[in-house]
């Protein structure tokens, strides 16, 4: 009966406003754990976006030898790091003039929550707590999904496939999964009512002459309509209670206050680093941040590679190739290579001259039984081994120093 075979459909899963036991607590540890992450692959040049992004490499101006420029790639992100994550040898305030990050004038117009991303978050929520309903009130309309159960015939006798066998089966009407006109003969229809379809086989149905161009009749059970709940208080004390949410008006509140939260986040992020001016980058750690870009800059080639060939496409033959943009050869590439080095260790080195400056301190063994009992054992050594303690301390005094800021200017 379906024009190809199918899995139910699944209900769209959507993020949320925390809705499990997020408890305060909880939800501070799942932001900082996103954090964590995002903050982790900026100081080492890590993240997926950061390898496919069109940069703007350096004029060519200068004959530079090749050979001489040629980064050799290297895995080790903890390298030119301390132990405590500090960059080795290098007193970050002599090199940077740093931003007056106490005094950022924070424009409220550009970090308040919009009115379109708050309605889209509390859909997107809504969505997410779809029920099926046997509310014998409700009726089936185009666009609904639908659980049904039928039983098909051609002259009165079953034929192989027509049968749902009690399983219940998702359906959308109007998403033209089923022949003909099947689903539009649901609508109008009750959960619990016995329907009776009648539908045309196509002449070119598959290669089963049993049914190609046959009329047939399907015995339907409407068993339930997927529905949408309101936002209600009752909807949010169900949900939220655990957050201290009862009311509509509470929510509402809850959700503006995260995306301000995220949107200040970035603004400090980005603004720390665009008014602060470096005077002198250590050449030695710019050398192994360009040794460890390179390694990912590969890794991700032969990422791409794989999955283009599974494909039957094409591979790249080399880096500067999956670069694009301004990046076409092996010269551009190691410039551009050079400046995205550049920028690592700038934000490297301004989120550590600010830790410095407002004394942070940060407990590399409380971080590390965090992220055990978040993610287990396995993968805090999978990070130790290939990470370093270097690299996890780095992101942890970022971490630091962001929460410390976000307490300044919440």
């Amino acid at each position: 009966m379906s024009k190809e075979n199918k899995d139910k459909e699944n209900k769209n899963e959507t993020p949320e406003i925390s809705k499990s036991k997020a408890k305060r607590e909880e939800r501070k540890k799942e932001v900082a754990r996103e954090r964590r992450h995002k903050r982790t692959a900026k100081i080492a040049g890590i993240a997926a976006a950061a390898v496919i992004v069109a940069v703007i490499a350096a004029a060519a101006g200068k004959s530079i030898c090749l050979a001489a420029m040629r980064t050799t790639s290297n895995a080790d992100f903890s390298a030119g790091l301390t132990a405590d994550g500090k960059i080795e040898g290098v007193n970050v305030m002599d090199s940077l003039t740093l931003v007056d990050y106490a005094n950022i004038a924070v424009p409220a117009d550009e970090v308040a929550a919009t009115d379109e991303e708050v309605e889209a978050n509390i859909t997107s929520t809504l969505e997410s707590h779809r029920e099926a309903s046997t509310d014998t009130t409700l009726a089936i309309k185009d666009g609904d999904q639908v659980n049904i159960d039928y039983v098909g015939t051609i002259d009165g006798v079953e034929f192989e496939g027509g049968n749902s066998n009690g399983a219940g089966y998702d359906l959308t009407i109007g998403s033209g999964s089923f022949i003909d006109d099947f689903e539009q003969q649901l609508i109008g229809h009750k959960p619990g009512e016995n329907v009776t379809v009648e539908v045309t086989f196509p002449e070119n149905y598959g290669n089963d002459d049993t049914v190609a161009g046959k009329d047939a009749s399907f015995a339907v059970t409407v068993n339930s309509i997927t529905v949408t709940p309101e936002l209600s208080d009752e909807f949010v004390a169900k949900n939220f209670s655990d957050e201290g949410l009862s009311t509509v008006e509470e929510y509402r509140t809850s959700v503006k206050n995260r995306y301000y939260e995220q949107h200040l986040e970035e603004y400090l992020a980005n603004y720390i680093i665009e008014n602060s001016t470096v005077r002198s980058y250590p050449s030695e750690y710019l050398k192994k941040l360009r040794a460890v870009t390179k390694y990912n800059d590969e890794y991700m080639m032969e990422y791409y590679n794989q999955m283009f060939s599974s494909y039957g496409m094409s591979a790249y033959d080399n880096v500067w190739d999956m670069m694009g943009g301004e990046v076409s050869d092996e010269m551009s590439y190691e410039k551009d290579l050079r400046e995205r080095a550049k920028e690592t260790a700038k934000t490297a080195m301004v989120y550590q001259a600010i830790f410095e400056a407002a004394g942070l301190t940060i407990d590399m063994d409380a971080a590390i039984a965090e992220m055990t009992a978040e993610s287990g054992e396995e993968y805090v050594t999978d990070m130790k081994e290939n990470y370093g303690e270097g690299y996890m301390a780095q992101s942890e005094i970022q971490e630091a120093v962001m929460d410390y800021l976000m307490e300044l200017y919440k």
